[in-house]
């Protein structure tokens, strides 16, 4: 089984990175899904710096899901960094949150996200939200060509 695309799972609560695991494995997503449990590690493996600083800088995500509500750094800010830097500019990130407030889903695309989705608190529906993510970012969506590092 080759897993030669990557997702990155930000987040933090161990229980929705395990429900989240499980239900990709359940959709049958077969990528390799590589989780940081806090913004810093999330920047620190997209900018391959710190713990990560000897990981292949080619290899990037085809898609990133970002909780909002993180330690160290919070989504938002690791989103306007994300937008901020030329090497990860056109990556896509999906804020997935259990955040349902306005001024979330406002301030997350006026930062450049790509999509919000709120986490549905239904096993069953959480099951059918992560197929269809990946469904959509991981086989339908044509990603902008990948900026060299």
């Amino acid at each position: 089984m080759i897993r030669s695309r990557i997702i990155l799972l930000v987040e933090d609560n161990p229980d929705d990175a395990d429900l989240t695991l499980a239900a990709f494995e359940e959709s049958k997503t077969l990528n390799e899904i590589v989780i940081a449990r806090d913004g810093e590690e999330a920047l620190e493996y997209l900018f391959a710096t710190g713990s990560f600083a000897e990981r292949d800088r080619k290899l990037m995500p085809e898609v990133v899901l970002l909780d909002l509500k993180l330690p160290k750094v919070d989504g938002l800010e690791v989103l306007r960094r994300v937008r901020a830097d030329e090497r990860t500019r056109r990556l896509p990130v999906v804020v997935l949150t259990s955040s349902n407030e306005e001024r979330d889903i406002i301030r997350s695309y006026d930062l450049g996200a790509n999509s919000f989705v709120q986490k549905p608190v239904d096993f069953g529906q959480f099951m059918e939200a992560a197929r269809q993510l990946g469904l959509y970012w991981l086989v339908l969506n044509q990603l902008a060509p990948a900026r060299r590092f």
